[in-house]
């Protein structure tokens, strides 16, 4: 369990007190709400660049891009934002945020167990771990939760977003989405969402927004966006990708030197997709990060 001594760490404080409120503010600006023209512009010139534009038009591949460098003040670009695809591995952080509202209501217990179950399909996409984490919150509340007024994750009004309707690597699916029926979906946008939402406080307490990001930490596959991002001194990315067969996706929350920190997410339906996502991981670095601090320097990760 040496690989999760840091969240242990951080975990066994909030073990100390009696219950755990949700004192996330709601107060940040909607993303739907900072859409950045001159960026938008940008990162479509970025895709054509890189001979992504015909996929943009089919469909297969979607993005959102959100420079938080100023929380109070995002700006987003979105290409097919809104168009939900599957998502394979993805859409265990729903898992992951079901687990923290059950945690913050006192339903679940951030034991050692627990926390290794969690940071093991995060940073390893650990499928074992995903179901059993499903079934300790609940097959149905999972997605009760990421429908609810609260979080909105999923959301019929735009298209939907994060959803969890099949255990993972086994069985067959309980719920799939009522939109798509897609068993393990997402939308760049809403994926997008989840971490703004994580990086303003909005998705649980303080403390327990620390361990999150923590589990999101230190990649354990090194493909996709933290394969875009090699070699970059003082990146940090807290990520969660997926992959099956020819649908790829990825998303992470990255913070580079300088105070600069933005969100990625990124869905695409092709062999070539995990591909896609690197070279788009490393295009888009520069456009929210200077030259001068978003050069690579060297080339282990």
């Amino acid at each position: 369990m040496g690989d999760y001594r840091s969240i242990i760490a951080v975990a066994f404080g909030l073990l100390l007190s009696a219950h755990v409120c949700a004192d996330g503010f709601d107060g940040a600006p909607s993303l739907r709400e900072s859409y950045d023209p001159t960026l938008q512009t940008t990162v479509e010139r970025q895709l054509d660049r890189l001979g992504l534009s015909a996929a943009v038009k089919r469909r297969d591949l979607c993005l959102a891009l959100v420079d938080i460098s100023n929380p109070d003040d995002p700006r987003v670009a979105s290409i097919n934002g809104d168009h939900m695809m599957y998502a394979a591995s993805l859409p265990k952080i729903g898992i992951l945020l079901g687990a923290f509202v059950e945690i913050e209501r006192g339903k679940l217990k951030l034991d050692e167990n627990t926390t290794g179950s969690l940071t093991r399909m995060i940073r390893k996409s650990s499928n074992s771990d995903a179901t059993l984490m499903l079934n300790r919150v609940g097959k149905m509340r999972v997605n009760q939760i990421l429908k609810s007024d609260r979080f909105r994750l999923y959301d019929p009004l735009v298209n939907g977003g994060l959803w969890v309707g099949k255990e993972y690597a086994t069985g067959s699916a309980f719920q799939r989405d009522p939109l798509h029926n897609i068993s393990h979906g997402a939308t760049a946008m809403q994926t997008a969402r989840f971490y703004y939402m994580l990086e303003t406080g909005q998705l649980t307490s303080p403390r327990l927004t620390r361990v999150m990001k923590e589990m999101l930490s230190k990649p354990g596959i090194k493909h996709k966006f933290v394969k875009g991002l090699a070699g970059r001194d003082g990146v940090r990315i807290y990520r969660k990708s997926g992959t099956w067969r020819d649908f790829h996706a990825d998303s992470a929350l990255v913070e580079a030197p300088g105070g600069y920190r933005y969100i990625i997410a990124a869905l695409a339906k092709d062999r070539r997709g995990g591909t896609w996502l690197e070279q788009i991981a490393s295009a888009m670095h520069p456009v929210v990060v200077p030259t001068r601090l978003a050069s690579v320097t060297h080339t282990s990760q």
